[in-house]
This record gives structure tokens, sequence and C-alpha cells, in this order.
């Protein structure tokens, strides 16, 4: 009777390691491992009742078509996971971030348009992903950034139009990277992917049909082969305009700050300021050609103090203590970005530049042209130098030896852009 028990034990617990759904087949490997098969067998979806010890599933060319949070809640230690040839249009979140012996994880030849991203970061052990031949129009920056053992990585045959800067970094064991078949817009966007392909040592399959779409002059051409010239960074120069030609502004002095830039695209101009007061981030221009203010819906209140020009001027009128800091032209196109900085203060005394060039040597005056060059930055100074203004009379006198009479500030926004050549 004991042996009878014993037999019988033995053979439950067999039961329990080697369970298998009925229409896949499962069998243990030489090495130890168990193998799901369940190929070819018309499944609508994960099926049930799989044992937790299997290590390889094989589930490829069935009629799935979407993935489950749990669907794989029973193999926790899977490391061979093959789905390739269903109709899967997605995965929720969830779906295998649990599988963290995860090593090989095929999703090619499927419908899908969304993928959960974030399951990625759990699966650190991840060698071979396959998301070829599917729909998948975008991804994020940081997708792949755990993946520190992913050997290859195969994104061919997709909707891919761009793809992120940094997209391949942190990934110290990529070998072999599949892009082609993609309907890649070759703008400057893409441009660091031809840098990229020229630094890094991985294997770009078939790298001559990883090809532009767009734009019209680049169709045909391969990413790589992207001409230099199109995609050039920014560069930017601040200066200072001291005089408006000879334009009477009224109540007190007006800064003008201008900022040039230069770069393929064209860049677009920003402008941060920081006062002791508050921070105001302008995007671009809120004067229109015919001197008035951009609609108030879209100026913020904390922006009107601020007359940005779309030839890259900057002027605030009656410029006060309060207006003292830190003003900051960032030049943006698809390559890059490029800030230039001054550090502006209004000085009371009669000659306050000649005084402070006395006591500071890194100071400039604000007569002068050129407050900093952007392709002569300072990493230690980032570009930073003190501008001191002169502080006017609230009246300017006229020919005559009257008082000019005051100006409205549509009348004064005309003349600044006059005067200003914009």
């Amino acid at each position: 009777m004991g042996l009878l028990l014993c037999c019988l034990g033995i053979a439950a617990l067999l039961g329990r390691v080697l369970a298998c759904p009925g229409p896949c087949s499962c069998s243990t490997k030489k090495n130890g491992r168990l193998l799901a098969e369940c190929a070819y067998k018309e499944l609508p979806e994960v099926p049930r009742g799989l044992s937790p010890n299997v290590t390889i599933l094989t589930l490829s060319a069935n009629r799935i078509g979407w993935l489950r949070r749990g669907a794989f809640a029973e193999v926790p230690e899977v490391q061979s996971l093959w789905l390739g040839y269903n109709q899967i249009g997605g995965a929720e979140p969830g779906t295998f971030a649990l599988l963290a012996q995860l090593k090989n994880l095929d999703l090619s030849h499927n419908k899908m348009v969304a993928f959960p991203w974030q399951d990625l970061r759990n699966l650190s052990g991840l060698q071979i992903l396959k998301l070829n031949n599917n729909r998948l129009a975008g991804l994020p920056r940081d997708a792949f950034q755990a993946l520190t053992e992913l050997r290859s990585l195969w994104l061919n045959d997709n909707q891919l139009t761009t793809l992120a800067e940094g997209t391949f970094e942190h990934l110290p064991s990529l070998s072999q990277l599949q892009l082609f078949n993609n309907p890649f817009n070759c703008s400057c966007k893409l441009f660091w992917l031809k840098r990229w392909a020229e630094s890094t040592s991985v294997s770009l399959t078939k790298g001559g049909s990883t090809l532009c779409v767009a734009p019209g002059r680049l169709r045909g051409r391969a990413v790589t082969d992207i001409p230099a010239q199109q995609c050039v960074a920014p560069s930017a120069q601040l200066t200072y305009l001291s005089k408006l030609a000879n334009t009477v502004l009224p109540d007190g002095l007006t800064l003008s700050l201008h900022c040039s830039v230069a770069g393929s695209p064209p860049p677009q101009i920003r402008w941060k300021i920081q006062t002791p007061g508050r921070g105001v981030e302008i995007d671009g221009p809120n004067v229109a050609r015919d001197g008035s203010l951009s609609p108030s819906g879209r100026v913020k209140q904390s922006q009107e103090r601020f007359l940005v020009f779309k030839n890259g001027t900057m002027a605030i009128p009656k410029f006060s203590k309060e207006d003292e800091g830190i003003y900051t032209c960032i030049a943006v196109n698809d390559v890059g970005t490029r800030e230039v900085s001054v550090n502006v203060a209004l000085a009371g005394s009669e000659n306050p530049a000649e005084d402070l060039l006395q006591d500071d040597p890194h100071a400039s005056a604000l007569g002068g042209r050129s407050c900093y060059k952007g392709d002569e930055m300072d990493p230690v100074g980032a570009g930073e130098k003190l501008v001191i203004v002169y502080h006017v009379p609230r009246e300017v006198k006229g020919t005559g030896g009257g008082a000019m009479p005051q100006v409205g500030l549509g009348t004064m926004l005309l003349a600044l852009g006059i005067a200003l050549g914009w």
C-alpha cells in the first residue's frame, strides 16, 4: 500500500510539472527547459493551464488578436516567447512586465499599432526583440534604455517616419539593428541617425534599403546619406541696440536687444527672462506687422511688458530696476539648440559704465556692439556678461527747445519696427 501511495504521489507531481493545455504539446528539452508548443492551432487567445515551469512558449501562426494584462501570468519563468504571424493589434500595459527571465521576444508579422513600451523597463535580460512587420508609427525616445543585454533589434517594415535622437543610446550590447522599409521623413530631425550610423559598430542590416520617402528631393536616398549642408545646428549672437535711428521714444529708456541667428533650417527664436521678481518665457514674436500687440488671448499678462519682433529684436519700454536680470535668446531648429545670455543692470550714476569697467574687467558698457557670440561659448561663464544701461531723462527736448509730446504704444511699436528693420 505504501508503494502504491508513493507512485501516486510521484504521478501527481509530474502531472503538475508537465501541465499542458489540450491544443498544445509539451516536452522537456535536453537542457532541462520545458517547451510548450502551441503553434498553428488556430488559437484566438493565449491558452490557460500552462505549467509555471515553461521556459519556451511557442504561439506563432495562430489567430490571437489582442494581448491582455495577465495573459502570461501562468508562465513567469518563460525565457523565449514566440508570437509571430498572429493578428495582434496591441497589448495592454503590464502584459510583459512580470516576465523578468525573458531573453527572446518575437512579435513580428502582426498588426501592432500599440505596444506597452513601459513593460521593457523590467526586461533587462532581453537579448532579441522582434517587432518587425507591424504597424508601429512611433516609439518613445527612452523605449529601450533598460535593455542593456539587447543584441538584436528588428524594427523594419513598420510605419516609422522619424526617430527621436538618442533612441539607440544605452544599448551597449547591440550588434544588429534592422530599420529598412519604413517611410522615413528625412528632415533634419532625423539627421542624428546619419551621425550615429557613421560612429557606431552596430550592423544596420540592409542599410541600403533604409531609404527616405520624404521630402521629395531626398526620396529614394539612403537615410545615412542625408546631405550634411541641409542640416546645420544654430548659432547665435546677442547685441545691444544703443540707438534707434534717432527715433524719439516716450518717457524714459527703452532697452533693445537683438538676437542674430543662423542655421539650416532657419532657427526659431525664443526668449527667456529671469528677473528677481519673475521668470518669463516667450516662444515667438508678440508684435504684429501693423505695430499692435498680438491678441490678449495669445499673450500672457507677464509677457506684455516685453515687445518681441519677428526679426529677433526685443524691446522693453520704460526700462526700470525691476527689469534687471538675465535675458536669454534661444535659437532652435531640428538639429539642435543654442542659448545666448546677457545680464542687464540699470545704473544710476552719471557715467556708470566707465565706473564699472574700472572695477570689473569682465563687464561691458551698453554701447558696445556684441554681448556674446554663439560660436564662442564659454562653458564656465555660460556666455553671460554684465551690461550697464544709461538712465535717460523722462522728457526729450525737441529742436525748438520744447518737450516732445508723448507717443502712444502703437505709434512707438511702428517706430521700433521701422528703426530695427523689421
